[in-house]
């Protein structure tokens, strides 16, 4: 059986458009809820899209390790299933079908599958406002890779697992029993190309952070100042977007912005530097 589990926190416009991408590849979807206290209002909101939240948690602000904490713990529920691990404004595209994903894997004893960020942009490197009636692809035309050259944030995430393979802070790679994780190419390669004549490729991390909101909710990390909500990260990213006027400096070639084709839905083979991107991601 595959699920989707998301763990919910300021970003409920995004949430709507998040759970339609994947409603069709999945059996059920698990949506947890993050407050950073009981009067925020997220869970009203949550309720308000007609969403029956699986559990709510109430944790202090922006500490990445206990959203972490709930992923692992909610997918441990089911430890043989299969579930997608995906942050409400994260949407996983695969190169082939989910169900032959899910073979591969159940063949040759592979727990999980990695993936990598592509940074989705508005028009001129703007941030576009999202409502519920918000078209994402046409208000995002634009793809890039502009957070890990900013400001070093890690660009892989661990995007399939089995419920019993626990992940490290953050969702960027699978931790092992032994202390080690996943991250190098060696793991990659053999994950995605083991034993088969067509490897499969990274998953794309089509992250859909930066809406008109999210300059705000940047800063308000970078005020944390704790390292488990990598507040130096944040601060070095809100000071670049700063520098830039406010907008992601598409001209920027370190970034690698490219304008996609279709706009209705989101195409694998859409943007043009990813096998580029590939070799870079997964040695970070």
């Amino acid at each position: 059986m595959s699920n989707l589990v998301t763990v919910v926190g300021e970003n409920t416009h995004m949430l709507p458009h998040m759970l339609k991408h994947y409603e069709d590849m999945v059996e059920k979807i698990y949506v947890c809820v993050y407050r950073q206290g009981e009067d925020d209002g997220i869970l009203e909101e949550i309720e308000e899209l007609g969403i029956t939240p699986y559990k709510v948690y109430t944790e202090e602000k922006y500490n990445w390790n206990k959203v972490t904490e709930i992923y692992n713990t909610v997918t441990a529920t089911k430890p043989n299933d299969w579930w997608i691990v995906a942050d409400d404004d994260e949407l996983q595209v695969y190169p082939i079908p989910l169900d032959r994903v899910i073979r591969h894997c159940d063949e040759h004893g592979i727990n999980f599958i990695r993936g990598g960020f592509l940074d989705r942009i508005g028009p001129n490197g703007t941030f576009p406002k999202v409502t519920r009636d918000t078209n994402i692809h046409e208000a995002f035309p634009l793809a890039g890779f502009f957070r890990y050259p900013m400001s070093g944030a890690c660009p892989n995430k661990i995007t399939l697992k089995k419920g019993g393979q626990k992940i490290t802070s953050g969702q960027h790679y699978a931790q092992f029993d032994d202390g080690t994780n996943s991250w190098g190419p060696d793991t990659y390669k053999f994950i995605h190309e083991s034993g088969t004549g067509t490897p499969i490729p990274l998953v794309q991390v089509h992250h859909f952070k930066w809406d008109s909101t999210c300059i705000e909710r940047i800063k308000k990390v970078a005020e944390v100042k704790k390292e488990h909500s990598y507040s130096e990260e944040y601060q070095i990213m809100y000071d670049a977007i700063k520098d830039s006027n406010w907008k992601i400096d598409i001209e920027n070639k370190k970034y690698l912005v490219e304008e996609l084709k279709e706009l209705s839905y989101i195409d694998y083979n859409d943007y043009p530097h990813w096998e580029q991107l590939i070799s870079k991601i997964i040695k970070v």
